[in-house]
């Protein structure tokens, strides 16, 4: 017995001279810390901004199509919509009365020490305070079959993603629950090919109609797994409303597939009109040689979404 230990005694003393000494971190990568506290603050603002403040772009998207719209009802409404907008900023009244299902995109710096708390109990904490002082609707149930309000619109749903860098990024978006009632999924076999991925896009679009309060925002997401392409098409809609898509392929994609979802007809609220969509932003991921997955968010005219990075 102890000529084995002596003999394991010896392999573990080699071990730890083959490993050498700890070498001391560099200074560009000491971990930065992050308090709750700074979380919960900047959720909450996140949180009232947000349904109180159109973001530019989409007020822009109301300028574009007040030029381009043929429709006299269809002019009248986006009127009235961006109308509606420049009153819920300086009234300080909630854009539109369903404030919506907090979605939190979270980037998480790998050098980042969340101190004090979790990291999702200080999100949920954000958006408690931002709906309670806010005096926003709490529109989320504790399960799906006892439909009991939680009261204060938590708790949100929360995706985050370990980056390189130092910083904590937080976008989140205030979603509807009229236009997401009519997002959709489906699993294209791989022989229907783009113009299968297309003709679903725009069937989604009909499907929805007046339903789900256009001019709407598509944020489509192809490839993947199941799961993956629901989480790109939520991603999707972050993106600047009129902005190019950087792969020059899915920007020819995008820029046709607006074409005819406003060739539709349907027009603002219903109405009628040029200006059925606002845009349709595209992300794609590989996949796997039988499938060919196609997810659709459906984003209503109060696209509703702020960031802030830490």
């Amino acid at each position: 017995m102890a000529k084995r230990t002596k003999a394991s005694a010896r392999k573990k003393g080699a071990a730890r001279k083959a490993v050498g000494p700890v070498k001391p971190i560099p200074a560009a990568y000491h971990v930065r810390d992050v308090h709750v506290s700074a979380i919960v603050d900047a959720v909450k603002k996140l949180c009232i901004d947000a349904n109180l403040e159109l973001e530019p772009d989409m007020l822009r998207a109301f300028d574009r199509a007040l030029t381009t719209e043929r429709s006299p009802a269809g002019k009248q409404v986006l009127q009235i919509l961006k109308d509606n907008a420049q009153m819920a900023k300086t009234r300080r009244i909630p854009y539109c009365q369903d404030t919506g299902f907090v979605v939190c995109f979270v980037e998480l710096g790998q050098d980042v020490h969340v101190t004090g708390g979790a990291l999702d109990d200080a999100i949920n904490e954000g958006v408690r305070q931002g709906y309670t002082q806010g005096f926003l609707r709490a529109s989320i149930v504790t399960s799906p079959f006892d439909r009991v309000n939680t009261g204060d619109n938590t708790p949100a749903v929360i995706h985050v993603d370990v980056v390189p860098g130092a910083e904590l990024k937080l976008a989140i978006m205030a979603k509807g629950g009229g236009c997401e009632n009519r997002s959709k999924y489906t699993m294209l076999t791989p022989a229907a090919g783009i113009e299968g991925v297309k003709d679903f896009i725009i069937d989604c679009v009909k499907t929805a109609g007046p339903d789900a309060c256009p001019p709407l925002i598509l944020g489509v997401g192809v490839g993947g797994t199941f799961e993956k392409a629901a989480l790109l098409s939520k991603k999707a809609l972050f993106r600047e409303v009129g902005s190019a898509n950087p792969d020059p392929m899915l920007d020819a994609l995008e820029k046709e597939l607006l074409e005819r979802a406003n060739r539709l007809g349907i027009g603002p609220q219903g109405y009628g009109g040029d200006t059925t969509s606002f845009g349709i932003h595209v992300l794609t991921y590989p996949c796997h040689i039988t499938s060919l997955p196609v997810a659709v968010t459906i984003e209503c005219h109060a696209h509703r979404h702020k960031e802030a990075t830490l």
